[in-house]
């Protein structure tokens, strides 16, 4: 730790307030934070300070606060500045720390040494960023319990398991002529099943995490002129999309970030998929194709007046979507069209249905169910947890052939897996990208 550089940063958002904050940490952080407070400090107490700069000018009054290691957020000494919020002050003090040995912070290094110093595992530091760009009550909830370690304990819970199981499983490599039955093989079965049912649990409350800190990726899929921009339009709330009676009208992808019911949606208009000879119209059918090959929610828009044929012909395009919503548009055109449970009926001119298709949007987000005890989890951790899941199967498949070291290989598979959630397997270039994505003071 004492081999770091002291950094320092802004730690209060950009613009004008009434308080705002420059934070250092490092060995140096209280000597620096001494030199411009003109003070002696003590651990934990605020003191009233006139902050002067590296001349000895008076920059402003404020108070100064010293956290000794390790009993700070970093596990280095912090110390925090609190002067007025002007951007020219806090800036006069960052320049004024630097001027006595601190540098600049990298975004996210204050959460990064944290990390480092065993303060908070990966999964909370990255709770801590979600925890900043929150957009509701629900979110900065799920984010509080994963920053409090929610899903690293399960995680940390499963990775025991299978750890208990690797070492059983490697022991009996040791004993290859024996059957494994005579070697606990009974015991080993049902762990596993019942690590693989956890693991299923917590996989499926972690995409329930990534909604609520990503929101879903929803394109809007259909044939020309079936009402799919007037669709965006409506959910938006603006003419964000060019409406016209002439099939193709739309030929690029539009996207628009809405919030439905608490559920944000990136909403992406297509061009109408259909076999046509124009090169452009065919170039933007092939980028509306590559949008369904990412999305979490296909609104595939059906003309009520043509149901059951536009519906076959957009099943192989929406196929490989894990959820899809059958709309069927202009249903004041169609009033007698008889929908089944799969549709959601829609006038996008008149309104009729848009309270039906935020209800059913908010249901396949996951919304409507309880969210007590969720917790935000990232692309990346559920991904992990999916290839934890599937490096488990292969262990099992190799169970039941008794092929020991083969699946001594997937339970170590499985278990690195779980460790790049938490860090304690991990990567040098995984710990820059994800602590590149945070602010600079945290």
């Amino acid at each position: 730790m004492h081999a770091r550089d002291t950094i320092a940063a802004i730690a209060t958002a950009a613009g004008h307030g009434g308080v705002g904050i420059v934070r250092l940490s490092g060995p140096r952080a209280r000597a620096i934070g001494e030199r411009i407070a003109g003070r002696a400090l003590r651990p934990r107490h605020a003191h009233h300070a006139r902050f002067v700069d590296a001349a000895g000018d008076v920059l402003d009054d404020g108070i100064a606060i010293w956290f000794a290691a390790p009993a700070s957020y970093t596990g280095e000494d912090v110390v925090e500045l609190q002067a007025h919020g002007s951007p020219a002050v806090l800036a006069q003090l960052l320049d004024a720390a630097c001027a006595h040995g601190a540098r600049l912070a990298r975004p996210g290094e204050f959460s990064e040494r944290a990390f480092l110093e065993g303060r908070i595992d990966l999964a909370q530091a990255e709770a801590v960023a979600d925890l900043i760009a929150a957009g509701d009550a629900r979110a900065a909830r799920a984010a509080r319990r994963a920053l409090d370690g929610e899903f690293s304990r399960r995680v940390e819970a499963i990775a025991a398991d299978l750890l208990h199981v690797r070492v059983h499983c490697e022991a009996a490599i040791d004993f290859a002529d024996e059957p494994l039955d005579t070697l606990g093989g009974a015991q080993i079965r049902a762990r596993l099943d019942a690590i693989a049912d956890a693991l299923d649990a917590l996989l499926a409350q972690a995409e329930q995490g990534r909604r609520l800190r990503d929101g879903l990726h929803a394109v809007i899929v259909g044939a020309p002129n079936a009402g799919k921009s007037s669709l965006l339009n409506a959910l938006a709330g603006v003419d964000r999309a060019i409406v016209t009676d002439v099939a193709g009208t739309t030929r690029d992808v539009l996207q628009e970030v809405v919030r439905v019911d608490g559920v944000e949606l990136t909403l992406v208009d297509t061009a109408g998929l259909r076999e046509s000879g124009d090169a452009i119209e065919r170039e933007g059918i092939r980028r509306a194709r590559m949008e369904l090959q990412r999305a979490d929610l296909a609104l595939a828009v059906v003309d009520a007046r043509e149901l059951d044929g536009a519906r076959q012909a957009l099943a192989a395009d929406v196929a490989g979507v894990p959820q899809v919503l059958w709309i069927a548009s202009k249903l004041d055109l169609a009033p007698d069209a008889r929908l089944d449970g799969d549709w959601v009926g829609l006038s996008a001119r008149t309104g009729a249905g848009l309270d039906a298709l935020r209800a059913r949007i908010r249901a396949l987000a996951g919304s409507d169910a309880s969210t007590d005890g969720a917790f935000t989890a990232r692309a990346r951790h559920v991904q992990a947890l999916a290839q934890a899941r599937g490096a488990l199967a292969e262990a099992r498949g190799q169970l039941a052939h008794e092929h020991l070291d083969l699946a001594a290989e997937s339970l170590r598979q499985a278990h690195d897996a779980l460790g790049e959630i938490t860090g304690r397997v991990r990567a040098d270039d995984l710990l820059g990208h994800v602590f590149a994505s945070f602010c600079i003071g945290k």
